[in-house]
Protein backbone atom coordinates (compact mmCIF):
# COMPACT_ATOMS: atom_id res chain seq x y z
CA UNK A 1 0.00 0.00 0.00
CA UNK A 2 0.95 3.45 -0.74
CA UNK A 3 0.39 5.09 2.41
CA UNK A 4 0.55 8.29 1.23
CA UNK A 5 -0.56 11.52 3.72
CA UNK A 6 -3.69 12.89 3.48
CA UNK A 7 -4.01 16.24 2.11
CA UNK A 8 -5.00 17.60 5.54
CA UNK A 9 -2.27 16.02 7.16
CA UNK A 10 0.34 17.66 4.71
CA UNK A 11 -1.09 21.07 5.04
CA UNK A 12 -1.15 21.06 8.92
CA UNK A 13 2.67 19.76 8.96
CA UNK A 14 3.80 22.34 6.65
CA UNK A 15 2.26 25.26 9.22
CA UNK A 16 4.92 23.45 11.79
CA UNK A 17 7.70 22.94 9.18
CA UNK A 18 7.63 25.40 6.20
CA UNK A 19 10.97 24.63 4.97
CA UNK A 20 10.02 20.98 4.49
CA UNK A 21 9.58 17.93 6.68
CA UNK A 22 11.61 15.16 7.00
CA UNK A 23 9.29 13.23 8.86
CA UNK A 24 6.75 13.11 5.68
CA UNK A 25 9.41 12.14 2.98
CA UNK A 26 9.82 9.02 5.59
CA UNK A 27 6.44 8.46 6.17
CA UNK A 28 5.90 5.64 3.72
CA UNK A 29 8.79 3.47 4.81
CA UNK A 30 8.23 3.98 8.51
CA UNK A 31 4.13 2.64 8.11
CA UNK A 32 5.40 0.06 5.99
CA UNK A 33 8.17 -1.23 8.89
CA UNK A 34 5.05 -0.20 11.30
CA UNK A 35 2.72 -2.60 9.43
CA UNK A 36 5.09 -5.63 9.10
CA UNK A 37 6.72 -5.60 12.40
CA UNK A 38 3.32 -5.87 13.99
CA UNK A 39 1.61 -8.66 11.62
CA UNK A 40 -0.96 -6.16 10.38
CA UNK A 41 -3.22 -6.28 7.17
CA UNK A 42 -3.83 -2.78 6.24
CA UNK A 43 -7.64 -1.53 5.40
CA UNK A 44 -7.46 1.91 4.82
CA UNK A 45 -5.57 5.09 5.44
CA UNK A 46 -8.14 7.30 6.93
CA UNK A 47 -9.02 10.30 5.42
CA UNK A 48 -9.31 13.52 6.03
CA UNK A 49 -7.58 11.86 9.33
CA UNK A 50 -5.63 14.24 11.75
CA UNK A 51 -3.36 17.09 11.79
CA UNK A 52 -1.03 15.65 13.52
CA UNK A 53 -0.58 12.26 12.94
CA UNK A 54 -1.15 9.72 9.79
CA UNK A 55 -3.83 6.93 10.73
CA UNK A 56 -4.14 3.64 9.37
CA UNK A 57 -7.04 1.17 9.82
CA UNK A 58 -6.06 -2.14 10.30
CA UNK A 59 -6.60 -5.70 11.83
CA UNK A 60 -3.90 -7.88 14.17
CA UNK A 61 -3.32 -11.68 12.92
CA UNK A 62 -6.29 -12.79 15.19
CA UNK A 63 -8.53 -10.64 12.74
CA UNK A 64 -8.76 -7.92 15.57
CA UNK A 65 -9.89 -4.21 13.96
CA UNK A 66 -6.99 -1.99 15.38
CA UNK A 67 -5.84 1.41 14.12
CA UNK A 68 -2.49 2.42 13.95
CA UNK A 69 -0.91 5.81 14.69
CA UNK A 70 2.36 7.33 13.11
CA UNK A 71 3.04 10.26 14.37
CA UNK A 72 6.34 12.80 13.89
CA UNK A 73 8.85 13.55 16.83
CA UNK A 74 7.60 16.85 17.52
CA UNK A 75 3.80 15.60 18.09
CA UNK A 76 5.24 14.35 21.20
CA UNK A 77 3.98 10.19 20.29
CA UNK A 78 5.95 9.03 23.15
CA UNK A 79 3.93 11.77 25.72
CA UNK A 80 0.69 10.14 23.92
CA UNK A 81 1.58 7.09 24.79
CA UNK A 82 2.67 7.62 28.81
CA UNK A 83 -0.73 9.37 29.14
CA UNK A 84 -2.76 6.53 27.43
CA UNK A 85 -0.75 3.96 29.90
CA UNK A 86 -1.71 6.02 32.57
CA UNK A 87 -5.42 6.59 31.82
CA UNK A 88 -5.12 2.28 31.08
CA UNK A 89 -8.78 3.03 28.93
CA UNK A 90 -10.90 5.18 31.28
CA UNK A 91 -12.24 8.13 29.47
CA UNK A 92 -9.82 7.10 26.80
CA UNK A 93 -8.62 5.16 23.76
CA UNK A 94 -7.05 1.92 24.36
CA UNK A 95 -3.73 1.43 23.94
CA UNK A 96 -2.83 -2.22 22.35
CA UNK A 97 0.69 -2.82 23.06
CA UNK A 98 2.91 -1.69 25.74
CA UNK A 99 6.58 -1.48 24.47
CA UNK A 100 7.77 1.89 23.13
CA UNK A 101 8.22 1.55 19.42
CA UNK A 102 11.48 3.31 17.51
CA UNK A 103 8.86 4.96 14.64
CA UNK A 104 6.22 6.51 16.85
CA UNK A 105 3.83 4.32 16.08
CA UNK A 106 0.91 3.76 18.43
CA UNK A 107 -1.31 0.63 18.11
CA UNK A 108 -4.86 1.31 19.44
CA UNK A 109 -8.31 0.04 19.93
CA UNK A 110 -10.66 0.63 17.00
CA UNK A 111 -13.37 3.21 17.47
CA UNK A 112 -15.94 4.70 14.82
CA UNK A 113 -13.78 7.04 13.06
CA UNK A 114 -16.72 9.04 11.37
CA UNK A 115 -19.02 8.94 14.51
CA UNK A 116 -17.72 11.48 17.43
CA UNK A 117 -19.45 14.06 19.68
CA UNK A 118 -20.09 16.74 17.56
CA UNK A 119 -22.60 14.87 15.52
CA UNK A 120 -24.73 15.47 18.51
CA UNK A 121 -27.00 18.44 19.45
CA UNK A 122 -25.06 20.96 20.94
CA UNK A 123 -26.14 20.49 24.34
CA UNK A 124 -26.24 16.80 24.77
CA UNK A 125 -22.69 17.26 22.55
CA UNK A 126 -21.16 19.68 25.69
CA UNK A 127 -22.88 17.04 28.20
CA UNK A 128 -21.22 13.71 27.14
CA UNK A 129 -17.32 15.51 26.15
CA UNK A 130 -17.52 17.15 29.58
CA UNK A 131 -18.30 13.64 30.89
CA UNK A 132 -15.59 12.26 29.27
CA UNK A 133 -12.93 15.00 30.25
CA UNK A 134 -14.02 14.54 33.61
CA UNK A 135 -12.58 10.72 33.93
CA UNK A 136 -9.68 11.83 32.66
CA UNK A 137 -8.47 14.47 34.97
CA UNK A 138 -6.44 12.25 37.49
CA UNK A 139 -3.18 12.57 39.40
CA UNK A 140 -0.22 12.42 37.31
CA UNK A 141 2.22 9.62 37.62
CA UNK A 142 4.16 10.33 40.93
CA UNK A 143 7.23 12.07 41.22
CA UNK A 144 8.50 15.18 38.31
CA UNK A 145 11.14 12.44 36.77
CA UNK A 146 8.20 9.63 36.73
CA UNK A 147 6.62 10.85 33.63
CA UNK A 148 7.56 12.97 30.41
CA UNK A 149 4.53 15.55 30.34
CA UNK A 150 5.13 19.45 30.24
CA UNK A 151 3.42 21.61 32.46
CA UNK A 152 0.83 24.04 31.31
CA UNK A 153 3.53 26.63 32.45
CA UNK A 154 5.87 25.26 30.05
CA UNK A 155 3.83 25.05 27.29
CA UNK A 156 2.32 28.29 28.01
CA UNK A 157 5.60 29.90 28.02
CA UNK A 158 6.64 28.66 24.31
CA UNK A 159 3.42 29.83 23.50
CA UNK A 160 3.63 33.24 25.06
CA UNK A 161 6.86 34.33 23.26
CA UNK A 162 5.72 33.66 19.75
CA UNK A 163 2.45 35.38 20.91
CA UNK A 164 4.68 38.57 21.92
CA UNK A 165 6.55 38.11 18.60
CA UNK A 166 3.69 38.22 16.74
CA UNK A 167 2.37 41.46 18.82
CA UNK A 168 5.45 42.98 17.79
CA UNK A 169 5.11 42.44 13.96
CA UNK A 170 1.44 43.14 13.60
CA UNK A 171 -0.47 45.55 15.81
CA UNK A 172 -3.72 44.75 15.00
CA UNK A 173 -3.64 41.79 17.46
CA UNK A 174 -1.14 43.74 20.37
CA UNK A 175 -4.39 44.52 22.83
CA UNK A 176 -5.46 40.81 22.85
CA UNK A 177 -2.20 39.61 23.35
CA UNK A 178 -1.71 42.15 25.68
CA UNK A 179 -4.58 41.41 27.99
CA UNK A 180 -4.37 36.91 27.29
CA UNK A 181 -0.79 37.35 28.82
CA UNK A 182 -1.94 39.36 31.73
CA UNK A 183 -4.14 36.90 32.37
CA UNK A 184 -1.61 34.03 32.12
CA UNK A 185 0.34 35.16 34.35
CA UNK A 186 -2.62 35.79 37.30
CA UNK A 187 -3.63 32.16 36.38
CA UNK A 188 -0.28 30.52 36.55
CA UNK A 189 0.43 32.45 40.09
CA UNK A 190 -1.92 29.85 42.58
CA UNK A 191 -3.00 27.15 40.36
CA UNK A 192 -5.68 25.32 42.73
CA UNK A 193 -4.83 21.41 41.15
CA UNK A 194 -2.21 19.19 39.11
CA UNK A 195 -3.75 16.42 37.09
CA UNK A 196 -3.08 14.89 33.67
CA UNK A 197 -5.15 16.96 30.97
CA UNK A 198 -5.59 15.54 27.69
CA UNK A 199 -3.86 18.96 25.86
CA UNK A 200 -6.10 19.59 22.77
CA UNK A 201 -9.44 18.23 24.22
CA UNK A 202 -12.55 19.39 22.01
CA UNK A 203 -15.83 17.54 20.35
CA UNK A 204 -14.10 16.17 17.51
CA UNK A 205 -11.74 14.35 20.23
CA UNK A 206 -14.48 12.07 21.43
CA UNK A 207 -15.65 9.35 19.11
CA UNK A 208 -18.03 6.59 19.70
CA UNK A 209 -16.66 3.32 21.03
CA UNK A 210 -17.64 -0.61 22.04
CA UNK A 211 -16.40 -0.62 25.36
CA UNK A 212 -18.00 3.06 26.37
CA UNK A 213 -20.16 4.98 24.68
CA UNK A 214 -17.54 7.68 24.13
CA UNK A 215 -13.86 7.34 24.53
CA UNK A 216 -11.02 10.70 24.36
CA UNK A 217 -8.15 9.73 21.60
CA UNK A 218 -5.71 12.24 20.09
CA UNK A 219 -4.56 14.00 23.62
CA UNK A 220 -1.28 15.89 23.55
CA UNK A 221 -1.37 15.65 27.47
CA UNK A 222 0.29 18.34 29.70
CA UNK A 223 -0.02 18.76 33.77
CA UNK A 224 -1.90 21.71 35.43
CA UNK A 225 -4.98 22.82 36.39
CA UNK A 226 -8.36 21.76 35.19
CA UNK A 227 -9.89 24.57 33.31
CA UNK A 228 -6.57 24.71 30.84
CA UNK A 229 -8.17 21.59 29.54
CA UNK A 230 -12.00 23.03 29.40
CA UNK A 231 -10.81 26.05 28.02
CA UNK A 232 -10.48 24.82 24.89
CA UNK A 233 -13.93 22.79 24.76
CA UNK A 234 -15.48 26.11 25.34
CA UNK A 235 -15.19 27.48 21.86
CA UNK A 236 -16.52 24.57 20.26
CA UNK A 237 -18.02 24.93 17.51
CA UNK A 238 -16.87 28.73 16.96
CA UNK A 239 -18.03 29.42 13.56
CA UNK A 240 -21.38 28.79 14.55
CA UNK A 241 -21.59 31.27 18.23
CA UNK A 242 -20.25 33.71 15.41
CA UNK A 243 -22.98 33.70 13.15
CA UNK A 244 -25.61 34.19 15.71
CA UNK A 245 -26.73 37.41 17.11
CA UNK A 246 -26.58 36.20 20.56
CA UNK A 247 -23.14 34.88 19.94
CA UNK A 248 -21.54 36.40 23.31
CA UNK A 249 -23.79 36.18 25.74
CA UNK A 250 -24.41 32.17 24.82
CA UNK A 251 -20.22 31.71 25.04
CA UNK A 252 -20.82 33.45 28.85
CA UNK A 253 -23.39 30.94 29.29
CA UNK A 254 -21.17 28.03 28.09
CA UNK A 255 -18.48 29.15 30.15
CA UNK A 256 -21.09 29.41 32.99
CA UNK A 257 -22.73 26.33 32.40
CA UNK A 258 -19.24 24.20 31.81
CA UNK A 259 -18.13 25.51 35.06
CA UNK A 260 -20.74 24.28 37.18
CA UNK A 261 -20.63 20.88 35.43
CA UNK A 262 -17.01 20.10 36.18
CA UNK A 263 -16.29 22.02 39.38
CA UNK A 264 -14.40 24.69 38.09
CA UNK A 265 -13.95 28.40 38.95
CA UNK A 266 -15.59 30.22 36.13
CA UNK A 267 -13.30 33.26 36.00
CA UNK A 268 -10.11 30.82 35.79
CA UNK A 269 -11.86 29.03 32.82
CA UNK A 270 -12.96 32.20 31.19
CA UNK A 271 -9.31 33.45 31.67
CA UNK A 272 -7.80 30.28 30.05
CA UNK A 273 -10.41 30.40 27.36
CA UNK A 274 -9.34 34.06 26.33
CA UNK A 275 -5.49 33.05 26.09
CA UNK A 276 -5.98 29.50 24.22
CA UNK A 277 -8.30 31.55 21.56
CA UNK A 278 -5.55 34.75 21.42
CA UNK A 279 -3.12 31.89 20.73
CA UNK A 280 -4.74 30.20 18.58
CA UNK A 281 -6.05 32.94 16.86
CA UNK A 282 -2.69 34.87 16.46
CA UNK A 283 -0.91 31.38 15.16
CA UNK A 284 -3.57 31.21 12.57
CA UNK A 285 -3.06 35.07 11.60
CA UNK A 286 0.53 34.29 11.49
CA UNK A 287 0.87 30.92 9.05
CA UNK A 288 -2.08 32.75 6.64
CA UNK A 289 -5.40 30.83 7.89
CA UNK A 290 -6.86 34.36 7.87
CA UNK A 291 -10.56 33.39 8.36
CA UNK A 292 -9.85 30.98 11.24
CA UNK A 293 -7.60 33.98 12.94
CA UNK A 294 -10.71 36.23 11.93
CA UNK A 295 -12.99 33.82 14.08
CA UNK A 296 -11.14 33.08 16.82
CA UNK A 297 -9.55 36.81 17.72
CA UNK A 298 -13.56 37.79 17.38
CA UNK A 299 -14.75 35.21 19.58
CA UNK A 300 -11.52 35.88 22.10
CA UNK A 301 -12.88 40.03 21.70
CA UNK A 302 -15.97 38.67 23.52
CA UNK A 303 -14.32 37.62 26.87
Amino acid sequence: MAFEPPQRLVRSLGETAPEGDAWLEQLPRLARQAVALRELTVERVQVPGGRSSLVVLVRRADGTPAVLKLAPPRARPGSERAALEHWGGRGAVQLLESPPSAEGALLLERLRPDVSVRSLPEAKALLEAAGTLRRLWVEPPAGDAAHPFESVAERTGRQAEAMRASADADPEVAALVDEALAAREELLAAPPEHRLLHGTFRQSKVLAGERMPWLAVGPDPVVGECAFDLARLVRDRVEDLIAQPSGAATTRRRIKRLAELLDVDQERLRGWTLFRAVESGVRARRVGRARDAELLLEFAGWL
